[in-house]
């Protein structure tokens, strides 16, 4: 027995060490020099890279995690922001804005002592543009940061497959609610519903962008529906604007033309997730600006145009509505050419009653089956009617 303890013991005590968790991070100096500080429960690996358009640092870390939820924080001097969180499972990044162009001058890691933990050290000045982007194209990204994408197994000859997509995640958590309720939180809650009723209904085969708080990029996100050659592409979201009183399910279109000031806010801020999250903008080319108004764009625009005012005529009564439930913007994440795509808003979090009903009791499952009957019945009538 004895011995049996021994062997529990030194197994539990030879297992994986628990990952290096960030304790805190603070911005001091000024405008002529500035110096970010992490503090660390032991010494991290790191990497740094430097973007310009806008400008940002960007700081990953394997083997690292935070103590506090992602979220963004005010900063001072030569940054002007910065926010954190995963960028992958076990992959911490912290992505600083910056005023203008910087010289990284010192970078080191002072050794835990006692009760001082582990300190990364960066300190920074002001330089040219032209120095910056040298320095820049020196930096080499590392192109595993963001979560690996596994294709699910769907079944070739089966039904159609639509791909669910729950907004942001990861260090990107979308929009925070007035009591805190992250909209990360709120569209994967939904979005893996929706996918549950849908698949339990075997009309359609569902796929889900992420399962998890993962970070994928939009051009990740629309590759997924690709992939799996989809018959339909739905974006989940929940975001805030300015105006508080603005709630209920809106669904949004691709166009290049905004169908008003709103829907051109939304599509400008949801187009940003990648920078917030540190990715530079050649990461993601956007190679379908020129075939826009092909045949093909055009079947899939007009075919995504038909399934919005469908949901919308089917939810009409059944969950709460925008004034204007159908809208159309430039969204990156719906531009896939060969694949119809909508932006679902569920509503609003910085509306109080909609965010109220994101905690309410029974959601999300009311609105993910009013919303699956709406998904299936419209495919059912394309079906019937040979598109």
């Amino acid at each position: 027995m004895l011995r049996k303890l021994l062997i529990l013991t030194l197994a539990v005590l030879s297992g994986p060490a628990a990952a290096n968790t960030v304790s805190d991070m603070r911005v001091v100096g000024d405008a002529e020099r500035t110096r970010f500080v992490v503090d660390l429960q032991k010494n991290p690996d790191f990497g740094l890279l430097r973007l310009a358009s806008p400008y940002r640092l960007v700081i990953d870390m394997p083997k690292v995690e935070f103590r506090e939820l992602a979220k963004a924080s005010e900063g001072r001097g030569l940054i002007s922001e910065f926010r954190y969180g995963l960028i992958a499972p076990g992959k911490a990044r912290i992505v600083l804005d910056l005023s203008g162009p910087v010289e990284i001058v010192n970078t080191f890691v002072l050794d835990p002592v006692e009760s001082e933990p582990s300190r990364l050290v960066i300190d920074m000045i002001p330089t040219t543009a032209s120095a910056f982007e040298v320095a820049a194209a020196q930096d080499r990204p590392d192109r595993s940061t963001t979560a690996s994408i596994a294709p699910t197994a769907v079944d070739p000859s089966g039904p159609p497959v639509v791909v669910i997509d729950p907004g942001h995640g990861g260090i990107d958590s979308g929009a925070i609610g007035a009591d805190g309720l992250l909209e990360k939180d709120v569209t994967l809650q939904f979005a893996v519903e929706l996918a549950r009723q849908l698949k339990l209904r075997a009309k359609l085969q569902p796929v889900l962008t992420r399962s998890g708080d993962d970070f994928l990029s939009l051009g990740e996100r629309v590759e997924v529906a690709q992939r799996h050659h989809a018959a339909f592409f739905v974006s989940v979201h929940a975001d805030s604007v300015a105006e508080d009183y603005v709630r209920g399910a809106t669904v949004y279109t691709l166009s290049d033309d905004a169908s008003d000031a709103l829907a051109a806010a939304m599509a400008e801020r949801e187009n940003r997730s990648d920078v917030l999250a540190g990715l530079a903008l050649d990461d993601q080319p956007d190679d379908v600006a020129d075939i826009l108004f092909d045949l093909t764009r055009r079947e899939t625009k007009n075919l995504a145009i038909r399934f919005a005012r469908a949901l919308v005529d089917d939810l009409d009564g059944a969950i709460p509505l925008n004034a204007n439930p159908w809208r159309r913007a430039a969204f990156r994440v719906l531009k896939a050419p060969d694949v119809p795509s909508v932006l679902l808003e569920l509503g609003y979090l910085s509306n109080k009653e909609d965010e109220s009903l994101f905690r309410a009791e029974g959601w999300p499952a009311s609105h993910a089956t009013k919303i699956a009957v709406a998904i299936e019945e419209f495919f059912g009538e394309s079906v019937t009617a040979g598109q």
